[in-house]
């Protein structure tokens, strides 16, 4: 499975709102999980099977709760069991697409 999750502190008493050191201490944990991932502006990817996923996110939003008084979790979730690397080939395949030109199928 593919899962996008974005985690963020709130009540963080930060004059600026800037989470980056929370965002830190949960990319950390997900790129020391050994599981694939990419990390952009706002969402981190993850790919693997649901157990080891969802334990990953768990301990990513359990290392920002030590940020700020509440935390925001967005997941979304792409379940296709029998395929892996996805996380690659999903955007592999799209700029495939792109060369070809969308309308050439």
């Amino acid at each position: 499975m593919l899962v996008a999750f974005s985690v963020a502190p709130s009540g963080t008493g930060k004059a600026d709102g800037s989470v980056h050191d929370a965002v830190a201490a949960a990319v950390k944990i997900v790129r020391d999980s050994g599981l694939p991932n990419h990390t952009g502006s706002m969402f981190t990817e993850i790919e693997g099977e649901w157990d080891e996923v969802f334990a990953v996110i768990k301990a990513a939003t359990d290392a920002v709760a030590g940020y700020g008084s509440r935390v925001s979790l967005v997941i979304k979730a792409d379940i296709r069991p029998g395929y892996s690397g996805e996380i690659d080939a999903k955007v592999e395949r799209l700029e495939a697409a792109l060369e070809r030109g969308a309308d050439a199928e």
